[in-house]
């Protein structure tokens, strides 16, 4: 019986670094930023260990591929520092719902209309749930009224991103912040 082939080792994430670079001739960039030259790999690999420091590809896809002296390990410790910068600086924008009905009153509106005003603020996209029950299928105008006094009052604060369509029993539309 045959033994099974081992497997292919994983891709390894993040530059190449030191003897993992499999190209002749590479332009090496020194720990102080300036340009060598080209020279062999070999030899880039020998002023690295020179400076005590390790051979980083920065630029694999040029040629010849640029590499740089430098510290991996606080190299690695910046690029994760710089990511999670990045992530919590990132907003997601929310979808709130806000569910209506056809025969709403005109003070129950303007308490719906507060609280998307708040949602549109903290930059989050509204979805505007209208609800039909019974014989009020048969006037689905009496819903679109409805809906377009809510466009009309946040005309100049949000922008219509789907518009109001009937699906089953509801009538939906999605309001986002301009």
């Amino acid at each position: 019986m045959r033994r099974p082939l081992a497997a292919p080792p994983a891709p390894k994430d993040g530059p190449r670094i030191n003897e993992e670079i499999k190209v002749p001739r590479v332009l090496l960039i020194d720990e102080n930023g300036e340009k060598q030259g080209e020279m062999p790999i070999s030899a880039a690999l020998e002023a690295a260990q020179e400076a005590g420091l390790d051979l980083v590809e920065v630029a694999p896809n040029s040629q010849p591929p640029v590499v740089k002296v430098m510290d991996f390990g606080k190299y690695k410790y910046q690029e994760q520092k710089r990511k999670a910068e990045a992530r919590k600086n990132q907003k997601v924008v929310e979808i709130k719902e806000i569910k209506l009905r056809p025969g709403i009153d005109d003070h129950d509106l303007d308490v719906k209309t507060r609280a998307m005003n708040g949602f549109f603020e903290e930059g989050d996209k509204v979805k505007l749930t209208l609800r039909f029950r019974g014989r009020e299928m048969a006037h689905p105008h009496l819903g679109m009224d409805v809906l377009d006094r809510v466009r009309k009052q946040f005309d100049g604060v949000a922008k219509v991103e789907l518009e109001p369509r009937l699906e089953g029993k509801q009538m939906i539309m999605v309001l986002a912040p301009r």
